[in-house]
């Protein structure tokens, strides 16, 4: 335990010390963590170094976990189903084409196969925290390019988690071309969408009946826990902690808590968090960089140029103009956080080599000094390009991101139909096996253990295929009967009668779907003829159908569950934290709605709109201003700003840049006196020849002349008595007065009156 303590106390001074040495110079603070690690290892001889490994290994392991958790928090399934097919097109393309060239280069150096393959994952994850971190020094966050660089690296986010569980198989020692992994996949999506529908059932409901009980001090524990017990779960069901943790975090994403959970969890998560990145800094060994120097320098090359080409080359394929695509190609040429989740799942699970970890380290920080230029090079390699391209291919790109972008903004109604149908049918057939499989393995083991006889083990069988059938039948029945009476479904039957064979299909395929349900469990539980079988399926098929309570059951559970997962988004409605729906329709003309704060010590509190003159200074328009639970929408020009408003401001990229920058830069001067200027109450007894005798303490100027408030006069109660301005000094008064020490001690050294 002493161990623990000088370790962590060691760490934790030391990455303070250099944080704030990298916070002054403007740099990443993850780079001051490595750094900090660095400092404490045994590879640094000069200053003491950590003595237990082991401990700080564990205290790491769970960073990772709260990290992961935290980036859960910032998910949300609804904003990746919102973003489209482009953000979606842009990762894959980027992520594959990182990955197969980090093997390539792997290869190329003679590294064993396990080694490329995790060197690949390691490359072509880009790092969050790096380039939100660039965008905002650099006053670019507000740019639309930014936006969609963002939602791309959401999705690298969470193809890494998916990547994570395949590495884990592929080093377990299973075939990675085989069916195997492909299983493994689907076994992760299920479980996934399992828990998902499950947690959004059950834990926006706890935390409702409960959310009076809420302090910040229960809600951090209690999201803790479902973190841990999210990460048990996961471990027990054969992924990582880190993995539940994800999950659990993107599904507490859902709920109307989940600023505050945020809030609340942000000093954990900085805690372990450094800790996690210190321990990545002592793993870096001097001698080892020295010795693999081509390997860091090549693998940089690599990452700058490959994301430099690919990366550009995949937001082309999404849809973005070549210039706009380069800008985000550009801006994501370098490495990050999950590099090194990767790399410490690789040394723990023994299959990469110890060089290869110090390595990515090194060509971390490397690429991240670079990230600012990276981003700045992008708009002259444009020029460049744009000199050297014939012009007729620069107008066929242009045109080729215009007309996808078209083209995806008018989806079909067959393809939503399909689309909706497929996803309804997915999410219902995941809970059925569920329900089959928890009764199958806990109540027909139960009930026929009741009575071990065989005659009574067919009414156990009985009971329990009916009771199963009973629990999944609103599944069953949703699943068939789900989108039949939509607009889509009415719209394509009536426009062509060679559309209504195919829907009719839609429906036949569904009802196929849940009579094999149905046909698993009576099967399972007897052994009477397959035509029987078929029979008695079909039978209660159309009893689903048309039963009237199975239908109010299964649209009752459907609304708690929709109502569950955009209590969120209700509560920012009624709040009106919501954003306007014109938003995304102003995005396509270089217009668009971005929020800013006012920092506390801005210049721009306690003005009026009329004063501060956006729109003549920047050319951008205030649409409303977010104070506490309070929204403003269409501020007049009398409306004054406060410290800590949140205000949406609409413009282009050029005029959200100047004026963000000018916010940040309007602060009111620091005070370097400021602990001299802290107040203090003391008594004053006027002496009879003290100037203040014979004056009102209006005439006194102690306000004016000393910067002094007389609180009270004693007069032997046991309160003060309040001054009237009009009262009278008199010799013997005592006066309690309060000021700064200085003009105190001026009042208390007055010359005599004379």
């Amino acid at each position: 335990m002493d161990a623990l303590i000088k370790d962590l106390a060691l760490i934790l001074v030391v990455a303070g010390m250099v944080t704030l040495i990298f916070k002054k110079l403007r740099q990443p603070l993850v780079l001051g963590y490595i750094v900090a690690g660095f400092l404490v290892s045994p590879h640094m001889p000069y200053l003491a170094s950590v003595v237990d490994k082991e401990n700080i290994q564990t205290w790491a392991d769970i960073g990772v976990m709260f990290l992961l958790f935290s980036l859960g928090l910032d998910f949300s399934f609804k904003k990746i189903l919102k973003m489209g097919l482009s953000p979606v097109i842009a990762a894959l393309s980027i992520v594959f084409s990182m990955m197969m060239l980090g093997i390539v280069v792997g290869h190329a150096f003679g590294w064993s196969q396990m080694n490329c393959i995790f060197l690949g994952g390691m490359l072509a994850m880009s790092s969050t925290t790096i380039i939100y971190k660039a965008f905002d020094d650099m006053g670019l966050r507000q740019q639309r390019f930014a936006s969609l660089v963002m939602s791309v690296l959401i999705l690298e986010d969470v193809l890494a988690i998916v990547m994570m569980v395949m590495l884990s198989t592929i080093a377990s020692g299973k075939d990675p071309d085989g069916s195997q992994l492909l299983g493994q996949v689907a076994r992760l999506v299920v479980i996934l969408v399992l828990w998902f529908v499950v947690g959004i059932f059950l834990i926006p409901l706890f935390l409702r009946k409960t959310r009076k009980l809420m302090t910040e001090e229960t809600l951090v524990i209690v999201a803790l826990g479902l973190c841990c017990l999210m990460a048990v779960i996961a471990t027990s069901a054969g992924f990582s902690s880190a993995f539940g943790a994800f999950v659990m975090g993107s599904i507490l994403a859902e709920t109307i808590e989940a600023d505050k959970i945020i809030k609340v969890v942000e000093p954990v998560k900085n805690l372990f968090g450094a800790v996690f990145f210190v321990s990545v800094g002592m793993l870096v060994d001097p001698q080892v960089l020295a010795s693999q120097w081509l390997p860091i320098v090549v693998l940089t090359m690599t990452i700058l140029f490959g994301q430099a080409v690919f990366g550009s080359f995949g937001y082309l394929l999404s849809g973005q103009p070549l210039k706009t695509a380069m800008r985000c190609g550009f801006s994501m040429a370098q490495i990050g956080e999950f590099a090194f989740i990767i790399a410490s799942l690789g040394l723990s699970l023994g299959v990469i080599g110890d060089f290869l970890y110090p390595v990515v380290v090194a060509v971390s920080v490397v690429t991240t000094f670079l990230t600012p230029y990276m981003i700045r090079a992008a708009e002259p390699a444009y020029q460049v390009l744009e000199h050297r391209l014939p012009k007729k291919w620069i107008r066929r790109l242009n045109r080729l991101s215009a007309a996808r972008q078209t083209s995806e903004a008018e989806q079909s109604n067959w393809r939503r139909l399909l689309t909706q149908m497929a996803l309804y049918t997915f999410i219902y057939s995941i809970l059925s096996a569920a329900v089959i499989t928890l009764m199958f393995r806990f109540v027909l083991p139960f009930t026929r253990n009741l009575h071990p006889t065989w005659e009574f083990h067919w009414y156990a069988n009985a009971f329990t295929g009916l009771l199963t059938l009973l629990f999944i039948s609103p599944f069953l029945r949703a699943m068939i009967m789900k989108k039949n009476h939509s607009e889509e479904f009415k719209a394509l039957w009536t426009e062509q009668r060679i559309n209504r064979l195919p829907l009719v299909f839609t429906i036949l395929v569904r009802i196929v779907i849940a009579m094999a349900f149905v046909f698993y469990v009576v099967n399972y539980l007897s052994r009477f003829r397959n035509a029987l079988i078929v029979c008695i399926a079909l039978v209660l098929i159309l009893v689903m159908i048309l039963s009237r309570g199975i239908k109010r059951r299964s649209i009752r559970l459907e609304r708690m569950f929709v109502e569950n997962l955009r209590s969120r988004e209700i509560a920012a409605q009624v709040s009106g934290r919501k954003r306007p729906l014109f938003e995304g329709r102003l995005s396509d003309r270089d217009i668009h709605i971005t929020d800013f704060d006012v920092p506390e010590d801005s210049t721009w509190a306690g003005k009026t709109l009329n004063s501060l003159q956006f729109r003549q200074r920047f050319g951008v328009h205030v649409s409303s201003i977010l104070r506490g639970r309070q929204r403003i929408n269409i501020p007049g020009g009398q409306t004054v700003l406060f410290p800590g408003d949140r205000i949406q401001v609409i413009g282009t990229d050029e005029q959200l840049r100047q004026f963000g920058q000018s916010l940040r830069g309007e602060l009111i001067e620091e005070d370097p006196e400021i602990e001299k200027r802290e107040m203090h109450l003391r008594q004053i007894v006027l002496s009879a020849d003290s100037p203040f005798v014979g004056k009102t303490l209006r005439e006194s100027g102690i306000r004016e002349y000393y910067g002094c408030l007389v609180v009270g006069v004693e007069e032997g109660q046991q309160d003060l008595t309040a001054i009237d301005p009009n009262h009278r000094f008199e010799p013997a008064d005592i006066l309690w007065v309060v000021g700064e020490a200085e003009q105190i001690n001026r009042l208390t050294t007055l010359p005599p009156k004379q």
